[in-house]
């Protein structure tokens, strides 16, 4: 079959080489002048330090098959993210854990003795908590939810915590130990040579056609025998219905000499520091040295027309659009819609590599007709 793949980041790449691998022949088009979507990156001609171009991208997962999977295309090399917050004049390690507990109230705790401690400042008579400020206040209390969790969030999101939905803050976002790897996966690291070079390697295939800064057209996807589809959803019906709305970030590049921060992220909790983090880029790729370091400042803030959509906000009048568009997606045959801006979610890497080769289980299958979605957005 001949396959139109819109947008080569890691769901076109994945589900193109899968299918190509299957002896389908594979166009792949992205509108932009590179390869790997968000998760493009480059060398600094100046300074030579591996860049995240739109922000870090930092590889963690339990999902064997996925891991196995991207260490076919790249040689990954430990990476733990070791998050520190700069809040209320104060350096402290995140995700709060017990030595952030111990720098933050001044005291010599034990894990049980903290965890007694958090409990009797949290706000047990929040017993089904609704909002995010709910969630925080009931598991960590009002003073390390202002440090750490209040400024922040306003600044990420745009709107107070108390509207947005608890499920954001879905693990208890405290340990009682001094483990300050931000995530909790087996299995954690970075690409060697970068994104851009791993995906690369799997659009590496002789069906595989690859087209940037080309737009969709109609007539394109009406030359296909199918489309998968991983552009912005309201985007694919030219925002018939209205914009879904997302969160973008403005990053304000920096150089200098030597180590700026000592830490690949600094997150900034207070609410009058305009941007929510600095990233160090040369920290995300610890193996190699560089005398010159280049920093991001991240501001977020909504996302315009024409812009890059980072974070869907999902919120009611955004649930109610998408119900729409699904909707309409779902009475348009021929197009399958993927990806965290196809399905309108937030998504780590190893879960879109994972929905991708699940797709293509799907398609393989000879599901007729293939559906819309094959995930529940």
């Amino acid at each position: 079959m001949k396959i139109l793949l819109v947008g080569a980041g890691l769901s076109g790449a994945v589900i193109g080489r899968e299918l190509a691998e299957a002896g389908h022949d594979c166009r792949i088009i992205d509108a932009r002048p590179h390869i790997a979507g968000n998760c493009h990156t480059e060398r600094d001609p100046d300074t030579g330090v591996m860049m995240h171009v739109y922000g870090p991208h930092i590889f963690h997962t339990d999902d064997q098959g996925v891991w196995d999977y991207v260490n076919r295309f790249a040689t990954f090399l430990p990476f733990q993210n070791r998050v520190k917050t700069t809040a209320q004049d104060r350096v402290y390690s995140l995700p709060i854990n017990l030595l952030t507990i111990n720098q933050f109230f001044g005291t010599t705790l034990r894990p049980d003795e903290a965890r007694a401690l958090i409990e009797s400042k949290a706000d047990t008579t929040i017993t089904d908590p609704q909002s995010f400020e709910d969630q925080a206040l009931r598991f960590v209390g009002p003073e390390l939810y202002e440090a750490f969790f209040k400024g922040y969030t306003e600044k990420q999101w745009g709107c107070s915590p108390t509207q947005l939905p608890a499920s954001i803050l879905k693990r208890l976002p405290v340990r009682f130990n001094y483990d300050d790897n931000y995530f909790f996966h087996r299995f954690q690291g970075m690409p060697r040579d970068g994104y851009t070079a791993m995906v690369a390697a799997i659009l590496d295939h002789p069906r595989i056609t690859v087209d940037l800064d080309t737009p969709f057209t109609p007539q394109m996807g009406a030359a296909a025998d199918h489309v998968f589809w991983s552009g912005p959803l309201d985007g694919y019906f030219d925002y018939r219905l209205g914009r879904l709305g997302y969160r973008t970030l403005d990053f304000e590049r920096f150089t200098t000499q030597g180590d700026y921060q000592g830490c690949a992220v600094m997150n900034y909790g207070d609410r009058q520091v305009p941007f929510t983090r600095i990233t160090e880029h040369k920290h995300f790729s610890p193996w190699e040295t560089h005398e010159g370091t280049v920093c991001y400042r991240e501001y977020a803030r909504a996302a315009e027309p024409g812009e890059t959509p980072y974070y869907p906000i999902r919120l009611v009048q955004e649930k109610a659009l998408l119900e729409q568009y699904v909707d309409l997606a779902r009475g348009t045959p021929g197009v399958t819609f993927v990806g965290r801006l196809g399905t309108y979610r937030y998504l780590d890497m190893d879960v879109t590599i994972r929905e991708a080769l699940e797709t293509v289980a799907v398609f393989n299958r000879n599901s007729d007709p293939m559906p819309a979605f094959t995930v529940t957005v």
